[in-house]
């Protein structure tokens, strides 16, 4: 989940949340209606109506794009897969889903049905704007407008650059071809950095030619789509080096428990400075209690630490996120990055058996890539 979202609810009990970054393009097109497309186009009408145009037509727009991501996540739901949540964020809506599809055809039909969706809108709002040109002229500007900017949505998400949609539908074919999803990521991923390369030029070549905004904006876009395509193939090769890994080959089970009466400032100079540790298990009769981290020592002012001790600060074993000796390291990445966490207890049943840090997961990755592994 994006950092800085706000929960607006379920749909079909998939959780749907906004970005802050949304609020921003949400302005700013309401404005580029209000007060540039409608007034070119409809010099007649009312400054209230204006924007009361641009209002009802952006929300209709954003509308759109949740359809466009609730197809996504049904799909996947339906093909197995967990769907977190869906976002509403600057570029327009991302649907979270847990795990990559497992055959070539699952990732086509998710890719697929997005731009599918926003085209059959686009069509939709095409027939009525049509339907309503002669009774009303509101509804029919709306209608048309809308239909032309999802008809551009679905178009734009078919383009064959990874990760956008068309992307991922160029990756289960090449998938479907090698059966080698690592092969398929690193191809889609180099053709949608050559997209975006491709929109940077010509957002370059657009500002130069005195079209600053459009130019700004598409060279923006193509510098989105780099970073989504390199960080992809990143996530994906992460996977593919991880796989077959679990966490019990990597965990330290130097771990240096703590009875919870410790008070602050003797963990501070007799441990936490002497040894570079940043996470201590706090433990009373063989049995952990909580968690006590860098983080929590933080938030205690430096003169109380001599009357404040572990059990107090520590993070309760009820709040740990905890997992398993067996359970693969892609898994422990994942639940680390969804968290915010750096550390995870190792649990078998109550016992705790040894402490993952991010720092073991980035020193195994490192080594596996500088041996070619």
């Amino acid at each position: 989940m994006l950092k800085g979202s706000v929960n607006l609810g379920q749909i079909a009990g998939i959780p749907v949340r906004i970005h802050i970054s949304w609020f921003l393009i949400f302005v700013l097109v309401i404005w580029n209606l209000t007060g540039v497309v409608f007034p070119q186009r409809y010099p007649g009408w009312s400054p209230g109506l204006y924007l009361g145009a641009g209002l009802l037509t952006s929300l209709l727009f954003f509308a759109s794009v949740l359809l466009h991501e609730l197809a996504h996540s049904l799909v996947a739901r339906q093909r197995g897969l967990p769907v977190h949540d869906i976002i509403l964020f600057i570029f327009g809506g991302v649907s979270e889903i847990g795990e990559e599809p497992e055959t070539p055809a699952t990732e086509f039909v998710m890719a697929l049905v997005g731009p599918l969706t926003s085209l059959v809108l686009g069509g939709l709002f095409l027939a009525l704007g049509a339907l309503t040109r002669g009774a009303s002229q509101l509804p029919a500007v709306l209608s048309l407008y809308l239909g032309q900017i999802n008809i551009s949505l679905g178009l734009f998400n078919l383009i064959p650059g990874f990760p956008l949609d068309g992307g991922r539908v160029l990756r289960s074919i090449l998938w479907q071809r090698s059966r080698n999803l690592h092969q398929a990521t690193r191809i889609a991923s180099w053709v949608g950095q050559g997209v975006a390369y491709l929109f940077i030029v010509i957002g370059v070549w657009q500002i130069f030619t005195g079209q600053w905004g459009n130019g700004m904006w598409i060279a923006f876009i193509g510098w989105f789509l780099d970073n989504a395509a390199q960080t992809s193939y990143r996530q994906m090769a992460v996977k593919h080096m991880l796989a077959g890994h679990t966490v019990r080959e990597i965990m330290t089970q130097d771990c240096y428990p703590l009875p919870p009466t410790t008070p602050l400032d003797e963990l501070v100079r007799g441990h936490l400075l002497t040894t570079g540790r940043r996470c201590f298990p706090i433990v009373q009769s063989s049995q952990l209690m909580g968690l006590l981290t860098l983080h929590n020592i933080k938030k205690v002012p430096q003169a109380r630490w001599a009357a404040v001790t572990v059990g107090q600060v520590m993070t309760p074993l009820a709040q740990l996120k905890a997992i398993g000796p067996d359970e693969g390291l892609w898994a422990a990445m994942q639940e680390m990055t969804e968290e915010g966490v750096n550390q995870l207890p190792v649990m078998e049943g109550r016992q705790l058996v040894g402490m993952l840090g991010r720092d073991h997961l980035i020193g195994f990755i490192r080594i596996r890539a500088e041996l070619g592994l």
